[in-house]
């Protein structure tokens, strides 16, 4: 990388791509709450704490069987704890990443490989789609992360 392009500049192309995807990343977890809720509106129900039974605007007609796990609910809510366990991890690991310095090619491959099998692990989960596939795409999202500290701690070392 020319060094006369400050790491953390939106002149470094490796810092642009983490940038975008970082941002994407971001924007995806925190609207996946906001689909837990859509569904929980949609059916009535999926609700986790006794409170959520009191009768209020958003919920006029309380029932007890709306604590009971929906599936629809519970679906968009295993979707946002995967992405905590994920996200954080590779944003970080990503960041990491630019302040070491790599080739710009090995950049975008794992930060849109990351991306892109975070993506498809999304459609796969909201289709309810086999076990298999799910851990297809979230083992490439794993295994760029892993490069992308792998990487970092060569570099350092």
């Amino acid at each position: 990388m020319n060094a006369e392009i400050a790491l953390l500049s939106l002149d470094n192309p490796v810092f642009h791509t983490y940038l975008i995807a970082a941002c994407i990343m971001i924007l995806k977890l925190m609207f996946q709450p906001w689909m837990t809720v859509v569904r929980m509106m949609k059916v009535g129900g999926g609700f986790r704490s006794p409170e959520d039974l009191k009768k209020t605007p958003l919920n006029p007609k309380p029932q007890a069987g709306q604590l009971e796990v929906n599936e629809y609910v519970d679906r968009s809510r295993r979707l946002n704890l995967n992405d905590l366990e994920s996200i954080p991890g590779f944003l970080v690991a990503g960041f990491l990443f630019v302040l070491v310095g790599p080739p710009l090619l090995l950049a975008q491959i794992l930060i849109w490989t990351y991306v892109g099998s975070r993506a498809v692990h999304f459609i796969a989960y909201t289709t309810a789609q086999i076990h298999d596939i799910r851990a297809f795409c979230w083992t490439w999202s794993s295994l760029s992360v892993i490069g992308m500290a792998g990487y970092s701690l060569v570099q350092v070392l």
